[in-house]
């Protein structure tokens, strides 16, 4: 199950003026951290200028939110902030194209929409998932390593091959 989480529906012929700005609920920060494999979200707020753009809409803004995940290595928890731009084009599902295909600088990435309503909170939510590090470690990740006799990057990393090669 995915989107319902922070459902926020914008209906494409009656775009807002003024930004629209959005602030997840306690229990809305709760099942996102839950689909996301968070320990939690303190905080998820966004602040998002819909420009109508022919049969697509182009939404620009931030997203602001207070995470807490896990260690990739430890498992301790780490608290990290984002504030992230936002940038994203809604088109209509018959124009959404399926296949992946590197966008340029300029390009904004396509969320598809279907009748006449954009999800808004679906997207901040989806951009909210892409800009969390999933390989974040923290400052025990070293010893955790080196107690189960692991070799930190220094020691495996493209580097330490070729130092191994010199000194053969």
């Amino acid at each position: 199950m995915t989107g319902p989480e922070f459902a926020h529906r914008i209906d494409r012929r009656h775009l807002p003026a003024e930004p629209v700005s959005l602030a997840a609920s306690t229990e809305q920060r709760a099942a996102l951290a839950r689909r996301f494999g968070l320990v939690k979200i303190d905080r998820l707020e966004a602040e998002i200028r819909l420009e109508d753009d022919g049969e697509a809409v182009k939404a620009e803004g931030r997203i602001h939110a207070a995470v807490v995940q896990s260690c990739a290595v430890s498992g301790e928890d780490l608290a990290v902030t984002i504030d992230e731009p936002l940038a994203l084009r809604f088109v209509p599902e018959a124009e959404a194209t399926e296949e992946e295909i590197e966008l340029e600088e300029s390009e904004l990435d396509e969320v598809p929409f279907d009748g006449q309503a954009l999800d808004l909170g679906e997207a901040v939510a989806q951009s909210l998932a892409l800009a969390i590090d999933p390989y974040a470690v923290g400052p025990e990740a070293e010893r955790v390593r080196k107690e189960a006799g692991l070799l930190g990057e220094a020691a495996t990393g493209p580097f330490a091959a070729l130092a191994a090669l010199k000194k053969g």
